[in-house]
């Protein structure tokens, strides 16, 4: 499957819809690194069909690499039924890329939802006990 060049608006759809593993690479024309991280990214984009793998130009989606707190590329994430599971900047070899794709293939997502819920309460519940204090 293509890699997508991914905007605002087609980022926003394929988070809602919630489906399957989103791969994002995060770049920019002018970056080498990027340029040369492009050729690997193709390369285990064809051989994981079933996956999507969107590209962002931060040069032409300011806007979109800020509401991702982007500092440094390539940054590369990775969502599986609109969660992120992981970030990272910075270069990926082929067989790193590979390996976490594996990863994010055999997570269970019920129970990582079950994990970011429990984290989130245990937040909400520090935040109140600070507020009687």
């Amino acid at each position: 499957m293509a890699i997508e060049n991914l905007n605002q608006e087609s980022l926003t759809q394929k988070l809602d819809a919630a489906e399957g593993i989103l791969l994002i690479d995060f770049w920019a024309p002018w970056c080498a690194p990027c340029r040369a991280f492009g050729p690997v990214y193709e390369k285990v984009a064809k051989a994981n069909p079933d996956i999507v793998f969107g590209k962002v130009n931060t040069e032409a989606e300011p806007a979109l690499g800020a509401s991702f707190g982007i500092r440094s590329i390539p940054t590369l994430m990775i969502f599986r039924e609109g969660v992120m599971l992981f970030q990272q900047a910075g270069m990926l070899p082929e067989a790193a890329l590979g390996d976490l794709i594996e990863q994010v293939r055999a997570l269970d997502m019920d129970e990582v939802r079950t994990k970011i819920a429990e984290e989130q309460q245990q937040h909400d519940h520090a935040g109140h006990a600070h507020a009687h204090a």
